[in-house]
């Protein structure tokens, strides 16, 4: 069971930046999909960005096209899957996760990712 851990988040001015990463700590890491999801208070989780297990194909939310990448480091002593986030709104403030996919990268669908980590809070200040 690949085991997550977000890190990154913070406070920022709306047209900040941030790079959020999620640390792996599974050796077969390489071989799996994964996801940043995130849910704003009151709301429910959403789908954010994935990215297949190589790196070559990434998916986005249509409110984040453009503005967020992700992207991932496979390397034995790297394991981790970044979020950078730029341009940022206020719509975006949300704590992110980030999740291994059972299903590929083009499923947006919660219940499909599991190793959901603890997540990290990004606060976007007007």
């Amino acid at each position: 069971q690949v085991q997550l851990v977000e890190s990154g988040g913070g406070l920022v001015q709306v047209g900040g930046s941030l790079r959020l990463s999620c640390a792996a700590s599974e050796r077969t890491f390489s071989i799996y999909a994964m996801g940043w999801f995130r849910q704003a208070q009151g709301k429910e989780r959403e789908f954010v960005a994935s990215i297949n297990w190589s790196g070559s194909s990434t998916y986005y939310a249509d409110s984040v096209k453009g503005r967020f990448t992700i992207s991932r480091d496979n390397a034995k002593n790297t394991k981790t899957v970044y979020l950078q986030m730029n341009n940022l709104k206020p719509d975006d403030a949300a704590v992110y996760y980030c999740a291994v996919s059972d299903e590929g990268a083009r499923t947006q669908n919660v219940g499909e990712y599991k190793g959901w980590g603890p997540g990290t809070q990004v606060t976007v200040s007007s």
